[in-house]
């Protein structure tokens, strides 16, 4: 799937993400992947703080992870986050590697949909406050 937008944040693996072995404990990648979410939230202009304001909540309604290869203590890696559908729900890839050999370490995704919070409904179709995100991203894309 063709990323819409992408984000790379790169990060030190830090001694309280890991366990007696200096391996992450595997919980800590779902962490990696929100502050990447977050990151890329807030470069398309439409974070939490924004979403709360516009009524609206996404919460995740699935995720999958895959753990290919264990991290360590100070072990530097890249977290890339990439917006893939954005129509009917938020569908987001996520990869970590290792900065220097660029291995993959783990990768997944989240999928959100927006619940309007006025009534607690789920929305079907993807509300026009993010919509409109999307299409001055689109136009950026398309000059």
């Amino acid at each position: 799937m063709k990323s819409l937008l992408t984000i790379d944040m790169e990060m030190q693996i830090p001694f309280h993400d890991v366990d007696s072995m200096g391996i992450t404990w595997h919980g800590n990648y779902l962490r990696y992947f929100e502050i990447a979410r977050c990151k890329l939230l807030d470069e398309l202009g439409y974070n939490y703080r924004q979403m709360q304001a516009s009524n609206y909540a996404w919460p995740i309604i699935d995720l999958q992870i895959k753990y290919v290869k264990a991290s360590t203590f100070e072990q530097k890696i890249t977290v890339r986050a990439e917006l893939v559908e954005w129509e009917n729900r938020l569908k987001i890839n996520y990869q970590i590697r290792d900065v220097e050999t660029g291995a993959r370490i783990t990768k997944g995704y989240t999928i959100q949909a927006a619940v309007d919070m006025s009534t607690q409904e789920l929305c079907f179709v993807t509300p026009d406050v993010f919509r409109d995100k999307i299409a001055t991203l689109l136009a950026k894309v398309d000059d």
